[in-house]
C-alpha cells in the first residue's frame, strides 16, 4: 500500500544508495523490532541507486508492509536524501538509520525511552565502532572534537546516523552539503534538549563505504558554515557590526590623511604633496566608509528577516513530551 491509513507515531527514515545486498536483511531486522515500537512507518529514500535497490523496494512495498519509498531522480547525496525523508515523514518522532546494516534497529526502543524523558533529540554514540581506525575512526574523532569546540555542543559521535528527533526539530531545517551530521548543534542552538547514548555498531557486511578520509576535509570546510548557522545566525546585526569595524577604522585613517593633506594645501598655498594623497586617499576613505555602512545595513536586514522567520524554530522549545 502506498500510504498508511493514519499518521503514525514514529517514522524511520533510511537513505539508500546501492544497498541491494543489505536491504532485505535490514528490513528483516526492522520487522523484528516493530512489535516493540508504537505505530510506525518506514520511509526509504533511494538516492538514485544504479543497482537493483529500487526493484527490491518495490517488492517489499508490494507485501503491504508499512513502507513508503521515495525515489530520487539521481544521486544527490546523503543530506538531500535525508532532508527528503524528513519532508515526507508523518510521525511525531523521526528516527534516522543507515541502510548498510552497521546501525542496529534494536537500539530504536532505547532511543524512544530517552525521548520519553523529555529530550528533543537523542543521538547514538558508536563507542565500540567497528570500522578501520586510520581512515574512519581517527578522522571522525578529530572532526567530532573540532565541531564540539566550535559549536559548544559536545557529543562524541556527530557522524552516527542513528538518531531520534521530535518532528519539530527537523521539519523546518534547510539542510545542504553534509549538514545532516550537524543537526544536533543546529537544534541545540535553537533550544533543543540533546541527549547521547551508546548504541551498537556492526562491521559492514556488504559493499564498500561511501565515505573515506577525503570526506574529512569536506566536513572541516562545512564546520565554517556550521559556525555561521549556530552563532552568526542568532545575532546577525552584532556580527555584521563587528565585521564593519575594520572598514570604519580604515575610513577614518584615510579620511584623516585627506583632512591633513587639505590643511597642508591651505597652509602652503597649494603645495603639491603627492597625487595619491590628493586624489586616491579620499576615494579609499569613501570606499571603506561605504563598505562599513553596507555591512551594518545587511545586519539590520538580517535581523528583520530573522524576526519574521524564526518563530518556526521556537516550536522546538515548547515541544513537550511524546
Amino acid at each position: 500500500m502506498s500510504e498508511l491509513p493514519e499518521a503514525p507515531v514514529l517514522s524511520i527514515v533510511i537513505p539508500l544508495y546501492n544497498e541491494e545486498e543489505s536491504l532485505r536483511p535490514l528490513w528483516d531486522a526492522i520487522q523484528a523490532v516493530l512489535p516493540e515500537l508504537p505505530s510506525t512507518e518506514v520511509v526509504f529514500v533511494d538516492d538514485g541507486s544504479s543497482d537493483t535497490t529500487p526493484e527490491i523496494l518495490a517488492e517489499l512495498k508490494a507485501t503491504g508492509a508499512p513502507i513508503r519509498a521515495l525515489m530520487l531522480k539521481r544521486n544527490f547525496g546523503q543530506t538531500p536524501a535525508m532532508a527528503a525523508g524528513f519532508d515526507h515523514a508523518r510521525g511525531r518522532i523521526v528516527v534516522t538509520l543507515d541502510g548498510d546494516l552497521q546501525n542496529d534497529p534494536t537500539d530504536i526502543p532505547r532511543l524512544l525511552e530517552e525521548m520519553d524523558k523529555g529530550y528533543d533529540l537523542v543521538c547514538g554514540w558508536r563507542k565500540n565502532r567497528r570500522d578501520t581506525y586510520l581512515t574512519r575512526i581517527l578522522p571522525s574523532r578529530i572532526a567530532n572534537w573540532l565541531i564540539g569546540r566550535i559549536t559548544g555542543v559536545r557529543i562524541h559521535d556527530y557522524g552516527c546516523t542513528l538518531k531520534a528527533f521530535r518532528s519539530e526539530v527537523v521539519r523546518h531545517l534547510n539542510l545542504y552539503a553534509d549538514q545532516h551530521r550537524f543537526i544536533p548543534a543546529i537544534a541545540a542552538g535553537h533550544g533543543a534538549q540533546v541527549k547521547e547514548i551508546v548504541v551498537n555498531h556492526h562491521p559492514r557486511r556488504y559493499g564498500t563505504s561511501k565515505y573515506g578520509i577525503g570526506r574529512t576535509f569536506k566536513v572541516m570546510a562545512d564546520v565554517v558554515t556550521l559556525r555561521m548557522c549556530t552563532r552568526f545566525a542568532s545575532r546577525p546585526a552584532h556580527w555584521f557590526g563587528i565585521m564593519s569595524v575594520p572598514f570604519f577604522v580604515m575610513s577614518v585613517i584615510f579620511g584623516l590623511a585627506t583632512f591633513l593633506n587639505l590643511l597642508e594645501l591651505i597652509r602652503f598655498g597649494g603645495l603639491d604633496v603627492g597625487y595619491e594623497a590628493q586624489t586616491v586617499f579620499p576615494s579609499i576613505a569613501f570606499l571603506f566608509f561605504y563598505l562599513a555602512v553596507h555591512l551594518i545595513a545587511l545586519g539590520f536586514l538580517s535581523e528583520l528577516f530573522l524576526r519574521v522567520s524564526d518563530h518556526r524554530m521556537t516550536e522546538i522549545i515548547d515541544a513537550g513530551g511524546v
